[in-house]
C-alpha cells in the first residue's frame, strides 16, 4: 500500500466511526444521559475542550472514536488515599478534583479516604496535611481533571445510561448505526449530483445501439421490457439477469409500448469485454438529469445495497461457514487501495457501502454490539423490571469475547491469503 492509500484508509475508517459514535453521542445527550467525552481518534490527547457538560477531545490516531457515556466507565474516578487538589464555590462544595498533583495548579492539596461521587456525593479525606479527617459535599455538576488534563463532569447515578428509560436506551443503541445508514444515503445523493446523469433501475429502455439484435429486433428507446423468456422483469438487474443466463441465446422480450403489449423475438450476441464472454443484445436503461431522480437514485441505491449485504449475510453458512466469506481490516484496507486508485467518486461510493456494511453488522444480535444491546433492552421491556447487571456484564464481556476472537481469526485468515 502507498501513502496515498493509507491516508484514504485512515480517512474513511475514522469518518465510519466517527459517524457511528456521534449518532450514539447525540441520541444519549438528547436523553438525558451524561456524556462524559466525545473523542474523535483514539490514543493521546491533543486537543480538548468543554461545552455542556462533555468534554470534546482530539487524539493522536485519527482512527475512529468513541462516546464515553456516564454509568459505563470500568474505573472508579478516585482511588483510596489518592492525593488531589481540590476547589470549592461559595457554599465550600467541591467543584473540581484536580488529580495532577505534581503539576502547578489552583486548589487546595487534599488526600482522599473514601468518596461517593454516584449518590450522597460526598468526599472525606484529609486537607492540607491536616490528621483530622473532613468531608465536603461535592456539587453535582463538579468536575475531575484528569492525569492526561481533559477535564470530565462526575457521574451521579441520576445521570447514568442505566437510568434512563428502557426505549430511550434503546434508541440511543440504535442511533449509531441508523447514522450509517443516513450517511450512504447522504453520499450515494451527493454522487448523483456528480454524476451526468442517473440510472433508476426501471426496466425501461434507455438507448437501443445500431447492428445489435434489439435494433434487428424492433426494440425503441422507452419500451418498457415486462418479462424475457416468460420471466417477470421489475428492474433493469432482472433484464441484465436473464440476458446473461440465457443458455441457447435466445430471447423473448414482452414488452410495454404507449400501453401497447407485444413480443420481439431475438437472439443475443457473445462480445469479449476485458477479456470475458459476454451475452449482449444492444440495449442501455433510460437515464434521467432532473433533481427527483437524483434524490430518488440515492435512495434506491442504499436499498438496493442495503439488501445485497443482507443477502450475502443470511447466506453466510450456506455451502458450510467459512473465514473467506469474512473481511477484516486487513482486506478493507487493501479493497480500500485498489478503490482508491480508482477516483474520489468511486472511493464515496465505497465509503457508502462500508458504512452500511458497518450498520447492519452491528444490529446483528451479538452481545457487545448494538444489535445485542438492543435484545437486552427488548428483554427487559418485556419482564418490565431491569435485567441484574451481573447478567449483562457477563453476556457482554461474552460477546466482546467472542468478537476478539472472530476478529483475530479473519485478520490471520486474510493475512494467509
Amino acid at each position: 500500500m502507498n501513502l496515498t492509500a493509507v491516508i484514504t484508509f485512515i480517512v474513511v475508517f475514522g469518518v465510519l466511526v466517527a459517524v457511528h459514535e456521534f449518532g450514539h453521542f447525540f441520541v444519549a445527550k438528547k436523553s438525558g444521559v451524561l456524556v462524559r467525552e466525545f473523542a474523535i481518534g483514539m490514543g493521546p490527547k491533543l486537543l480538548s475542550w468543554r461545552r455542556n457538560h462533555t468534554a470534546y477531545t482530539i487524539r493522536l490516531l485519527p482512527v475512529g472514536g468513541y462516546v464515553r457515556m456516564a454509568g459505563l466507565d470500568d474505573t472508579a474516578d478516585l482511588d483510596a488515599g489518592q492525593r488531589v487538589r481540590l476547589t470549592y464555590n461559595e457554599q465550600n462544595n467541591v467543584i473540581k478534583i484536580d488529580t495532577r498533583i505534581d503539576e502547578i495548579g489552583d486548589g487546595v492539596p487534599f488526600q482522599v479516604d473514601t468518596f461517593d461521587l454516584s449518590d450522597a456525593l460526598i468526599l472525606t479525606g484529609f486537607l492540607n496535611g491536616d490528621e483530622s479527617s473532613q468531608t465536603f459535599k461535592v456539587d453535582h455538576n463538579a468536575t475531575i481533571v484528569e492525569t492526561n488534563g481533559t477535564e470530565v463532569q462526575i457521574a451521579p447515578r441520576d445521570s447514568w445510561v442505566q437510568s434512563a428509560r428502557v426505549y430511550k436506551r434503546a434508541l440511543i443503541n440504535i442511533a449509531g448505526p441508523a447514522m450509517n445508514f443516513i450517511l450512504a444515503l447522504v453520499i450515494f445523493s451527493g454522487l448523483a449530483f456528480a454524476l451526468p446523469n442517473v440510472t433508476l433501475n426501471e426496466p425501461i429502455v434507455g438507448t437501443v445501439q445500431n447492428n445489435m439484435p434489439a435494433k434487428a429486433a424492433g426494440l425503441k428507446s422507452a419500451d418498457q421490457i415486462t418479462a424475457i423468456n416468460n420471466q417477470k422483469t421489475t428492474t433493469w438487474q432482472q433484464v441484465a439477469t436473464e440476458i446473461s443466463n440465457t443458455k441457447n441465446n435466445k430471447l423473448t422480450f414482452s414488452v410495454l409500448r404507449h400501453g401497447n403489449e407485444m413480443t420481439l423475438n431475438m437472439t443475443s450476441k457473445t462480445v469479449k469485454i476485458d477479456g470475458v464472454n459476454r451475452l449482449l443484445v444492444g440495449i442501455t436503461p433510460k437515464t434521467y438529469t432532473d433533481f427527483g431522480s437524483r434524490i430518488k437514485y440515492g435512495v434506491l441505491t442504499t436499498s438496493t445495497t442495503i439488501q445485497r449485504i443482507w443477502y450475502a449475510l443470511s447466506h453466510l453458512f450456506s455451502g458450510g461457514f467459512s473465514l473467506d466469506k469474512l473481511g477484516g481490516p486487513v482486506s478493507i484496507a487493501k479493497q480500500t487501495s485498489a478503490v482508491a486508485k480508482t477516483g474520489m467518486l468511486e472511493t464515496l461510493a465505497f465509503m457508502a457501502v462500508l458504512s452500511l456494511n458497518l450498520g447492519i453488522m452491528n444490529l446483528i444480535p451479538i452481545p457487545a454490539l448494538d444489535g445485542g444491546k438492543l435484545v437486552l433492552n427488548a428483554i427487559e421491556a418485556i419482564l418490565r423490571r431491569p435485567l441484574p447487571s451481573a447478567f449483562e456484564n457477563a453476556v457482554t464481556i461474552g460477546g466482546a469475547a467472542f468478537m476478539f476472537v472472530l476478529m483475530i481469526a479473519v485478520t490471520i485468515n486474510d493475512l494467509l491469503r
